[in-house]
């Protein structure tokens, strides 16, 4: 039987079964899978790209001091986040996206140069109360910082 990921992916692509090394994404992470974070280690075996920096179409929160959830700005004034980009393959996504903190998914991010990856968002309907907006710093490295 095929597992999640096999099942998601082309016929004849990513089929390690077949001898094809499987297929590979850029993954743009902005909170605690950064380097030196307590959920870094859930990006082992994965390569960095380096640091990038976002469209300035979002917005930062911090969840209760834990972990950031970034939102698209919407009709408000929109920040450029600072975070790491990633390659990875679709096995090592899927054990990233089930070790994120609840209400953190996979969504399509804009990157400063107008290109577009996958990225980790708040994709939960609805905010906890303890969210504060961090926007104003860039980063959730520059808010702690702070």
């Amino acid at each position: 039987m095929l597992d999640t990921m096999d099942s998601l992916m082309p016929a004849g692509r990513g089929d390690r079964r077949g001898g094809r090394s499987p297929a590979r994404v850029s993954l743009f992470v902005n909170g605690t899978l950064m380097r030196g974070e307590p959920l870094h280690g859930n990006l082992a075996g994965t390569r960095f790209i380096g640091p990038a920096r976002t469209a300035p179409r979002y917005r930062l929160l911090s969840v209760g001091g834990r972990h950031p959830a970034m939102i698209p700005a919407g009709v408000g004034p929109g920040a450029a986040i600072s975070g790491e980009l990633y390659e990875l393959d679709l096995v090592q996504l899927q054990r990233v996206l089930e070790h994120e903190p609840p209400g953190l998914g996979l969504g399509v991010v804009e990157l400063e140069d107008g290109s577009r990856t996958l990225g980790i968002l708040w994709t939960a309907r609805n905010m906890p109360e303890s969210a504060t907006d961090i926007s104003i710093y860039g980063g959730w490295r520059e808010y702690r910082t702070a």
